[in-house]
Parts: C-alpha cells; sequence; structure tokens
C-alpha cells in the first residue's frame, strides 16, 4: 500500500503540475511572523486571516510589541479573523513563551532539527497543532512537513491517498510517508488548487478533472 501511493503520488505529481504548472518553494513569511499569521487563519478564510495579520503588522512596530501589548488592543486589529478573542490571548501566549524559551523571535534554529523534534517543540506551544507546525515548518523553511487543509484532507481521501477514516491530524504524518521530501511543497498546493477549482465538497467537477481516471471515487461513481 505504502509503495504503491508513493507511486501514484508521483504520476498524479505530474499530471497536476501539467495543469497548474509548476509551483517553487519560496518563503512566504520569516517563521515568528508565519506562526502568529497562521494562528489567525485558524477556523477563518483566507481573506480574513490576511486582512486581520495586515491589521496587527500595521499597528504594532514588531513581534516584541504585540507580545507586551494589552489583549484588548490585540482584539481590535484581528477581530475580522473571528474568534478574535481567544486568537489574541493564544498569540500573546505564544509569543512571551517563546521569548521566555528562546530570548528572542527568532525560530531559525528549527530548520537544523530532525523534522519530528521541530514539529514537537512548535506543538508544545498553546493552540498549536499539527496543521499550525506543518505550515510553520513548510512555509518559512521549505522542511518537508505536509500541512493538512480541509481541500487537501477531502481530496486525499477521494484519491485513495489516505483510508477514509484516517484523521486529519494523522492525514499528516501518513501522507509524508508517501510523498518525495522535495515535492511535499508543489503537491500540497497542487491539492489545495484542485480542491478549490475541481475536487469541490458538496459538488465535484468530476467530468473536468484531470485526476478522473486514477481516481477510485470517481471509478466507484462510474
Amino acid at each position: 500500500m505504502h509503495e504503491s501511493n508513493k507511486s501514484n503520488v508521483v504520476q498524479l505529481s505530474s499530471i497536476l503540475s501539467e495543469e497548474y504548472g509548476q509551483i517553487n518553494w519560496k518563503p512566504r513569511h520569516d517563521a515568528i511572523n508565519e506562526l502568529v499569521y497562521t494562528i489567525l487563519s485558524q477556523h477563518t478564510s483566507d481573506i480574513n486571516s490576511e486582512r486581520a495579520f495586515r491589521n496587527l503588522m500595521s499597528s504594532f512596530c514588531s513581534v516584541q510589541s504585540i507580545a507586551t501589548a494589552s489583549l484588548l488592543d490585540i482584539e481590535k486589529c484581528i477581530r475580522t479573523a473571528g474568534l478574535h478573542k481567544i486568537k489574541a490571548a493564544r498569540i500573546k501566549d505564544v509569543l512571551n513563551i517563546i521569548l521566555k524559551r528562546v530570548g528572542n523571535f527568532d525560530l531559525t534554529f528549527l530548520a537544523e532539527m530532525p523534522l519530528e523534534d521541530a514539529k514537537d517543540w512548535l506543538k508544545s506551544l498553546p493552540g498549536v497543532g499539527p496543521k499550525t507546525a506543518a505550515i510553520v515548518l513548510c512555509f518559512s523553511f521549505g522542511m518537508p512537513a505536509m500541512p493538512v487543509d480541509t481541500h487537501i484532507y477531502r481530496v486525499s481521501r477521494r484519491l485513495g491517498l489516505i483510508e477514509p477514516k484516517v484523521s486529519a491530524d494523522k492525514a499528516h504524518v501518513l501522507l509524508e510517508k508517501i510523498i518525495d521530501p522535495d515535492q511535499v511543497f508543489a503537491f500540497h498546493m497542487y491539492l489545495i488548487k484542485h480542491g478549490r477549482k475541481i475536487c469541490k465538497a458538496l459538488k465535484p467537477r468530476c467530468g473536468e478533472c484531470v485526476l478522473a481516471s486514477n481516481c477510485p471515487s470517481k471509478l466507484k461513481l462510474g
């Protein structure tokens, strides 16, 4: 199962690369800002989280300022992200824990750690789960951590890359095992694009899908 899925991922990635073009990794934010951004993105849309992140960063000159700011001031900046009270407290707590542990906000040491150790370090922070940890490591450092959002979770199950009853948290580890490390970022982006455009949650557009002939879910439907 493991080796067949690995071969399947190579084939799927090749097809999706032709469909969506080559995707190369480049850092989005440095790690501490990526962490703040990702906390804001939890349980909300990209548009809302990006607006909240811009508001937060334009209102404070540094993450140090956010760490020492009042919760009320942070909350005012991030209302568009939803759950703003919870997220404000989480961001402030995380920043102060990191400052206490590391002495600054430079997280580049994570890139020198084994992947699982770096994940565990991040997951020890309040409110940081497998997805948030994977996003920081993948997007800031290009490490082969596979973030699993709703699109990736849905598409991976439909394609038979993971079993239907596998949890989203477990999916991170299982998908990392079948994707070549240097392809993790690109495959992550391909599945998101495909989930948004074609393999939609309620009405998948199977008739337009370039993966239809490789998709167990489509074959079952006939």
